[in-house]
């Protein structure tokens, strides 16, 4: 189990970083500032859920794996080639920014919620789904902000609703149905409300509707 939660970690740090690093392509940033925003976007809602939770030093800064996968991911993607590709087909970034912002927005909203049962006796529902939004946007947030957008989740498609969905599924079968198809569920929820809006575009009303 443990090995499992391990490589859940692992994908949602590659796939967070990799929407982090091809948002720093997009904006034409130096190398420097593609593998920051990659590894901010990887790192940045895990550090907001652990001084939430009390937890300190956050998780990050104690095991430095998840900061090499962003910072390596990083990297990668700013290898000529794959840079070239990514940016000469808007149709596949868009694509690659669904998909990799998607599976990690699922992966990391469940695990905050597992964190959030084992950082905290007998938590609130209220807690759980809150850290786990938070894990989830919080570095996309951090993204959007650093990259001088308007966060991705107050504009576009829908996002942190998705993950306020995902974590209210993974907690209310957290105890009947156990915690790995809690959060199964609660991640498959996510990519499924992520994929289903961006193919029919749905969108929550804007102030100028």
């Amino acid at each position: 189990m443990d090995q499992l939660i391990l490589v859940l970690e692992l994908v949602g740090t590659l796939a967070f970083a990799a929407s982090g690093a091809m948002t720093a392509l997009k904006k034409n940033m130096d190398l420097f500032g593609v593998c920051i925003l990659g590894l901010t976007t990887a790192v940045g809602g895990g550090v907001i859920r652990d001084v939430t939770l009390g937890a300190t030093p956050p998780a990050t800064f104690q095991s430095p794996i998840y900061a090499v996968v962003a910072v390596a991911t990083s990297a990668v993607l700013f290898w000529p080639r794959l840079r070239r590709l990514f940016m000469w087909d808007p149709a596949l970034y868009d694509l690659a920014m669904l998909v990799m912002d998607s599976a990690g927005l699922g992966i990391f909203t469940v695990m905050g919620i597992r964190i959030a049962y084992a950082q905290v006796d007998r938590p609130g529902w209220f807690l759980l789904v809150f850290v786990g939004v938070v894990t989830g946007v919080g570095g996309g947030v951090l993204r959007d902000v650093l990259a001088g957008d308007t966060p991705y989740i107050f504009v576009k498609h829908i996002y942190a609703c998705a993950s306020l969905a995902g974590a209210l599924v993974c907690t209310a079968l957290w105890h009947p149905a156990g915690e790995l198809p809690a959060m199964l569920a609660g991640a498959g929820t996510v990519l499924a409300i992520r994929f289903l809006s961006a193919h029919f575009h749905w969108n929550l009303p804007h102030a100028d509707e």
